[in-house]
């Protein structure tokens, strides 16, 4: 049993990680101000964990704050997740990009001075930037084209920095497009909630450009996975992981799905392209295989089906049957 911290806790991937780390006995203390985290979330596992579970309300940034819950709950890891949407970045550019580079620096320093033992960080394959080979392996040129991206580029840096100025144990874990149940779904979500909710109201998918951008989608359980197998493997100390599917779905297919799965028959709406979409995007995480011995193994029509489910559950609309 270790004491394990939880930026972000309350959020899309970091819910179900604290899920993952409960079942595996730890004592978890989420860190979360509730931008987009709900504490619904964590309803079944504070249910189920009991004093296991601490949740608190607070900006993951802030250095004081953050100083006495780590050594308050005696954390030994730190699983940073907590960051701003993409889109956010759309609405406030310097926010989006300050969040991720200001709480990094943060939970570096905290580490420095022998505050916990090991970072895990999230960082995005938003930090590459469109496909100039493919697939993309940890080593692939930087080229974020949002200010979210590039601030998760620059979080990046300054933890690389702080793991050679001072051989601290930094993991830092690059997952590729992430969708799953508790998803936003509201402002700033992404194009998986954001088309399973219009056709669960019955209104047409939205198509931007010709949909042949391309993306490389992992299941959010996958990604929880895979962030704690990376921070069991003692190989890994120190080094970048990309969790990915090996496998690019273009949005267009993306949406033939999820209609599939709503029976939809009506006509898309059609509107133009974004101008900051990247063209493709497909990783290579035979870095993760070969060292932590990770590869996701939910494929892309199980994942969207689980979380047709999930969603239509929520809305009281049957799931498809298949």
């Amino acid at each position: 049993m270790r004491s394990v911290l939880v930026t972000g806790g309350a959020g899309f991937i970091g819910s179900h990680l604290v899920d993952r780390l409960l079942a595996r006995g730890h004592r978890v203390v989420v860190v979360d101000n509730f931008f987009l985290g709900k504490r619904e979330n964590l309803a079944d596992a504070q249910a189920a964990a009991g004093d296991r579970l601490v949740i608190r309300y607070e900006d993951a940034a802030d250095a004081v704050a953050m100083r006495e819950i780590v050594e308050r709950h005696e954390v030994r890891d730190v699983y940073n997740l907590a960051t701003k949407a993409l889109e956010y970045s759309f609405d406030n550019p310097r926010g989006a990009y300050e969040v991720n580079t200001s709480i990094a620096l943060t939970l570096a320093e905290l580490l420095r001075k022998g505050h916990y033992e090991r970072l895990v960080h999230t960082s995005s394959s938003e930090v590459f930037g469109t496909a100039i080979t493919r697939p993309m392996g940890e080593d692939h040129p930087r080229n974020p084209t949002t200010t979210y991206a590039a601030g998760k580029a620059g979080a990046d840096l300054a933890l690389q920095s702080y793991l050679r100025s001072f051989d601290l144990d930094i993991r830092i874990v690059r997952p590729f497009n992430n969708y799953g149940p508790r998803q936003n779904a509201g402002a700033y979500a992404g194009v998986v909630p954001k088309t399973m909710e219009r056709l669960l109201q019955g209104q047409p998918p939205i198509l931007h450009g010709d949909g042949s951008q391309g993306r490389d989608f992992v299941y959010v359980e996958d990604v929880a996975a895979g962030l704690v197998a990376v921070a069991e493997c003692p190989e890994a100390r120190g080094g970048e992981f990309n969790i990915a599917s090996g496998r690019e779905t273009s949005i267009r297919e993306l949406l033939d799905n999820m209609v599939e799965l709503a029976e939809f028959r009506g006509e898309w709406i059609r509107e133009p392209r974004r101008t900051a979409d990247v063209d493709h995007h497909i990783g290579d995480a035979s870095r993760l295989a070969q060292v932590v011995g990770f590869t996701p193994p939910t494929s892309i029509r199980e994942g969207l089906a689980r979380t047709w489910d999930w969603y239509s559950s929520r809305s009281g609309v049957s799931g498809v049957s298949r």
